[in-house]
């Protein structure tokens, strides 16, 4: 027997979604697949190209990667004797006078080449890819209709988000989007402020200036609060720059948004996935954009979720949220920041981390300080073998272009996925993810994460596992003294896995020299098979 299913016409008002069964004429049910509400959204499946990616690039590039100070830059600036407010004075001078909204009139990006980045990520192994659509600046860099302020109208004058998704499709890759607009509320509250000393004490920055006072400047006609949002009172507790952190969830103090405020973000936003249709949503939230004072991330999500069903038959749709609970869990993908969890996790989550700073630092890339691929692929193997995902920023310039060190990470990267990404790639956890001394001094998680390098250093005797099919893939981390390779999960008596007839060193051959103990399954690995990249490799047992 054949199911034939009707498709759906979608039809939408802010609150509502109405779907029509168009091959019925008339007929109407008043509830869609998803509605904004937890409850509904628990009915959530994580689909198969994302639980089979494992691993995605993050382009975590805007406006603020101009100045090539690092991250949080437009509200460091404003924060009086700190470095970026210094490097400010310094470069573009006082935030008075020049202040974020000008540092986004010096953006130009033009060397930016989407294609050439992304099929460069592709090399790399990436089966995502994720562009920024706006940061905590609340800058959009779309064609953005109910955010003036975008990189359409002024910096670039161009459809980054756009160029973007084009350069993705082109490459096969799923794209993605990362929003973060929805704390510009009280993030650029520091642009609020003036100096407590010096020649400028007391002179105001220019948080509060408004569209009458750009007569005859470069942005006449534009409202600067449309950018900065900072025509309220300050939060409680918002001279003091570290309050923000424990006012992320909005409570603690900060001063509620407005009405008018969270419903232009959820415009913003569905505007963003209607025009781009994103196979992932990450917002950098806890939870969702402005929960639990509104229920705007829960339409957006209710919104994203059942777009993708209209428009593929299937729900292929991903959100991304930050500390959430075991129910929220069960709604969208749990994004843990700079950090991996300590367990195999019964549900798909991603690792979101840098290689730098979040938005470039060229002081990161002159004293040659970014991770290393060697830690790159010994945290992948780690996260994977956990159930988990990794994204991960490639920071790029602010003129749009990848410094020479970052490239030689990548394309190690990529000499390494040429040789194992089987091991990676449409894998899933074994019966325990691993062995070996970093088990033992996991750091535990904090916040949105950031337990990363906190714990012990991966070595030789640090194993990571993943399966697919009938196969079980070996990831030590380190090539072991001379080349005897213990693997404790093997012992005759601590597994289930039946009798081992060959194993294979990707990339090399089959090893013949193998004896399974009581202690363990002991592999003699060849001298001439000790690789380039040696940190990581793979051996599988079919």
């Amino acid at each position: 027997m054949t199911t034939v299913i009707p498709s759906l016409v979608l039809s939408k008002t802010l609150n509502a979604v109405t779907y029509t069964l168009d091959t019925l004429g008339s007929s109407t049910f008043s509830k869609p697949p998803f509605s904004p509400t937890w409850d509904s959204l628990k009915n959530y499946k994580v689909p198969e190209w994302y639980k089979d990616a494992k691993f995605g690039i993050w382009a975590h590039w805007g406006p603020q990667c101009q100045p090539e100070r690092g991250d949080w830059y437009a509200r460091g600036m404003y924060e009086e004797g700190s470095d970026q407010y210094k490097y400010h004075l310094e470069k573009y001078g006082h935030p008075s006078k020049f202040g974020f909204k000008d540092v986004i009139n010096e953006w130009k990006a033009d060397k930016w080449d989407p294609e050439y980045l992304v099929a460069l990520y592709k090399k790399a192994g990436a089966e995502y890819f994720v562009a920024l659509a706006n940061h905590h600046d609340n800058f959009d860099l779309y064609d953005s209709k109910y955010q003036e302020w975008n990189s359409t109208k002024m910096g670039p004058k161009k459809d980054l988000i756009g160029g973007w998704a084009r350069a993705a499709k082109k490459n096969g890759l799923h794209f993605g989007v990362s929003v973060h607009a929805a704390h510009a509320w009280s993030w650029m509250e520091t642009a609020q402020r003036s100096d407590k000393k010096g020649t400028m004490e007391g002179v105001p920055y220019d948080g509060k200036v408004i569209k009458s006072d750009g007569k005859g400047k470069w942005w006449d006609g534009y409202d600067p609060q449309a950018l900065y949002a900072q025509n309220h009172p300050l939060s409680k507790g918002s001279e003091n720059g570290g309050t923000i952190h424990a006012q992320w969830n909005w409570g603690n103090g900060v001063t509620p948004p407005t009405t008018e405020y969270i419903e232009k973000f959820y415009k913003r936003t569905i505007d963003l996935i209607d025009k781009y249709s994103p196979d992932l949503v990450y917002f950098d939230d806890t939870a969702l954009p402005l929960w639990p004072i509104s229920d705007a991330g829960l339409r957006i999500s209710a919104h994203l979720y059942n777009k993708s069903i209209q428009k593929n038959g299937k729900l292929t749709a991903v959100v991304n949220g930050k500390i959430l609970d075991e129910e929220q869990r069960k709604c969208m993908v749990w994004d843990i920041e700079r950090g991996q969890s300590n367990n195999i996790e019964p549900y798909t989550w991603q690792t979101d981390t840098c290689i730098g700073a979040w938005h470039y630092d060229r002081r990161i890339f002159d004293n040659h300080h970014y991770k290393t691929a060697k830690t790159v692929i010994h945290t992948l193997a780690d996260v994977v073998s956990k159930n988990g995902n990794l994204l991960l920023n490639i920071p790029l310039r602010g003129d749009g272009s990848i410094d020479s060190d970052a490239l030689k990470v990548v394309e190690e990267i990529g000499e390494w996925m040429k040789i194992n990404k089987e091991a990676i790639f449409g894998t899933r956890p074994w019966k325990v993810f691993g062995e070996g001394p970093a088990m033992e001094s996991a750091a535990p998680l904090s916040a949105q994460g950031f337990n990363e390098g906190k714990g012990k250093p991966f070595e030789a005797k640090d194993i990571r596992f993943t399966t697919k099919g009938n196969d079980l893939y070996i990831i030590p981390m380190g090539w072991p003294e001379g080349g005897k390779l213990l693997i404790k999960s093997l012992s005759a008596s601590k597994t289930t896995l039946g009798k081992i007839n060959n194993i294979t060193f990707l990339g090399y051959g089959e090893i013949k020299d193998f004896t399974r103990q009581e202690d363990g399954l002991v592999v003699s690995l060849p001298a001439d098979a000790k690789p380039i990249l040696d940190y990581a490799y793979v051996l599988k047992i079919s």
